[in-house]
């Protein structure tokens, strides 16, 4: 190659000579092409290999990937169970309908398991066909407006993006809803409809609790006539009567390190006294009262505004989201109980499931002592169910008495009738039962595994984050009434509330709460109109409300017209958050405040016969203005009385017949521009 190149320096060569350096210079080109190939080959085949193994790693992982602990499957065929229970559960009734189902299939010859859909891959439903004899039963509870609660979430987006073949699934639904709200069993409903969509087969219709009526009552004709539908399907018999068969065995520790003691926590040991975020129904932040003062001026009710103290909690809320508080059982029924069942209320015990592959270890956090159980961890006030009645029926030792708990659990009808008057309607809870009957005198270990857990309570946050970021304003009322037993029953969480002192060191002033969000919120543009109707403690997510306009408009934000329609029983007595109001119309911020004193003259005036008054400004504000509309307070009446007066406004303004009012307003409601936030 260098004997080449030297010619080629010589500018004097002839034209022969310059011939046979083009042939040499051919040839030198032709190795540096062919090196050059071979390198690219080279290279492209390594870099080939590359690039094909990328692809083979998912493919291999996917092969490899081991079997989900979440398989309910797995587990019904390990344990050897072909009923499954799942629940949809906000308050603990529609788990406790679960359980109650899964225990009744024993008697007939079937094994069932409660689940909690949270917990498991609910595709595998497509594969239940693979046990002999099996069958998948929902209890769903409706939350709020329609929507599946906490714990069903998963499953309802799942329901609603799956295309799975669910031909081999046996199914049955149960819903619990309440007839007062706009969504009655929404979620009951969707499920039995979707699951019959992707192709399974029900084998009993749809039952829909009503919690408004008499929910028990709905459950227990609803299964007894559930489980015959089950053993004609299955070609099954009942193998005897319902019988008594405890879930958990008691463990009394008398040598016990008090550190290892749950104390009223709800999940992690110590996590009162060890704070750690995320705060949520698992892990409650300990906030602090800054401020508990009575809000009425006068009358019998006690109304009360709470501040809690959300620093360094990393919680964030928006206005019209709620906040849920832990409360706790008053002590003197915690002992009258104790004493009732003479019992050492401070023995520390542990709950422990005779089903060692179930997931729910305990009914409640243990070890822990009866006392705390009784007042942190059990609903001692609410009328027991009649599963409890029926159980708890054994140990009247006097005949009669064991007679009327066994006639009023039963599914006779004269027996719905006596529970429904002596239980429901007379409100007797544990206490005032064992009091009437004193011959009934159950084990307390037993009691414990019986009664249901006591929950959250739920309030409409009466604040903005905007204007207070780290605390947290309730607005309640306590609720007290006389019985017709002539006991006087008083409302767990607002009692509890009303004596928790501020500024006191102790748990006097602590409230365990998480915040939950809601759908309930302002119109994203400040300018758009809102008109808000809210009577009594139904005013306290429009607090929030309108501090936060106030609040948009200090930042120079237009803000669009703030519409109040607020009602009380008396301007001098219940009138709540007069002078704030006052003074957030006296800045222009509240554009209309319009007050119902529904008792200060001879006919009732309520916040519906306000809206029918200021009608044509009503109607200009939604067709023109197009006004968000928001609703919150007692769903039962008032809920409904404002709906039908929109429906009567929207009629005569727009020109409408009844159905096509209804429908406006039903799109209004689907577009987000007319908000609900009831209770009943």
């Amino acid at each position: 190659l260098t004997a080449m190149g030297e010619p080629s320096m010589d500018p004097t060569l002839s034209s022969p000579d310059s011939t046979a350096q083009q042939d040499s210079l051919f040839s030198m080109m032709d190795v540096f092409l062919i090196s050059l190939i071979t390198g690219l080959f080279t290279y492209w085949f390594f870099f080939r290999k590359k690039k094909e193994e990328v692809p083979d790693l998912p493919k291999m992982q996917s092969v490899a990937a081991p079997v989900r602990d979440s398989s309910f499957i797995e587990k019904m065929k390990k344990t050897g169970r072909n009923i499954v229970v799942f629940y949809g559960s906000q308050t603990g009734t529609a788990e406790e309908f679960a359980n109650r189902l899964s225990k009744d299939a024993h008697r007939y010859g079937l094994r069932g398991m409660a689940a909690d859909p949270e917990e498991y891959d609910l595709s595998d439903l497509s594969r239940l066909s693979e046990i002999d004899k099996s069958l998948a039963v929902f209890c769903m509870a409706t939350y709020g407006e329609g929507d599946p609660t906490d714990n069903a979430q998963d499953f309802y987006d799942w329901l609603q993006e799956a295309d799975a073949d669910l031909s081999g699934l046996r199914f049955a639904v149960f819903g619990l809803g309440n007839k007062t709200y706009e969504h009655f069993n929404a979620m009951g409903k969707y499920v039995d409809k979707r699951l019959e969509e992707l192709g399974a087969q029900r084998i009993f219709e749809l039952g829909l609790g009503d919690d408004d009526g008499n929910l028990e009552e709905d459950f227990i004709t609803w299964r007894e006539q559930f489980w015959p539908a089950v053993c004609e399907h299955f070609g099954v018999e009942a193998t005897g009567e319902e019988s008594s068969i405890r879930q958990y065995e008691l463990v009394v520790h008398t040598d016990v390190n008090m550190n290892k003691v749950y104390t009223g926590e709800m999940g992690r040991l110590k996590s009162y006294e060890n704070q750690k975020p995320p705060f949520d129904a698992k892990n409650p932040f300990l906030a602090q009262v800054t401020e508990n003062r009575k809000l009425n001026k006068g009358g019998e009710r006690h109304l009360m505004h709470l501040e809690l103290d959300i620093s360094n909690s990393k919680i964030r809320y928006e206005s019209g989201d709620h906040v849920a508080v832990y409360p706790a059982n008053d002590s003197s029924l915690v002992n009258q109980i104790g004493e009732i069942l003479g019992t050492d209320l401070d023995t520390v015990m542990s709950l422990n499931n005779l089903d060692e592959e179930s997931n729910k270890k305990h009914p409640f956090p243990c070890p822990t002592s009866y006392r705390t159980a009784l007042t942190y961890y059990l609903d001692i006030t609410n009328p027991p169910r009649t599963n409890v009645l029926y159980e708890l029926a054994q140990y009247a030792t006097d005949a009669g008495e064991q007679e009327r708990l066994r006639k009023m659990a039963s599914s006779a009808a004269e027996g719905k009738a006596l529970y429904l008057s002596w239980v429901v309607e007379a409100r007797r809870n544990i206490l005032a039962i064992l009091q009437d009957m004193p011959s009934l005198r159950p084990p307390i270990d037993h009691l414990c595994e019986l009664l249901p857990r006591l929950q959250a309570r739920y309030y409409s946050i009466a604040s903005s984050s905007k204007v207070h970021p780290n605390s947290v304003h309730i607005c309640a009322v306590t609720v007290e009434y006389e019985t017709k037993t002539g006991r006087l029953n008083k409302g767990v969480a607002t009692n509890w509330l009303k004596n928790k002192v501020p500024d006191q060191n102790g748990s006097s002033s602590l409230v365990p709460m998480y915040v939950r969000k809601s759908q309930f919120r302002l119109p994203f543009k400040p300018s758009t109109p809102v008109i808000m109707i809210g009577p009594g403690t139904g005013i306290a997510p429009f607090i929030g409300f309108i501090q936060e306009r106030a609040w948009l408009k200090q930042q120079g934000k237009e803000v669009g017209e703030t519409v109040l329609y607020y009602g009380c029983r008396h301007e001098h007595e219940d009138y709540l958050y007069q002078e704030e109001l006052a003074r957030f119309q006296k800045d222009g911020v509240l554009t209309q405040l319009n007050v119902a004193f529904s008792r200060d003259q001879a006919e009732k005036v309520y916040v519906q016969h306000l809206l029918k008054k200021n009608k044509e400004n009503v109607w200009k504000l939604i067709d023109e203005g197009m006004a968000h509309i928001y609703v919150c307070g007692d769903a039962r009446n008032m809920a409904r009385d404002v709906q039908n007066t929109f429906y009567e406004i929207v009629s005569e303004f727009g020109n409408m017949s009844q159905p096509q009012a209804v429908d406006y307003v039903k799109k209004l409601m689907t577009k987000g521009r007319y908000s609900l936030d009831v209770w009943s």
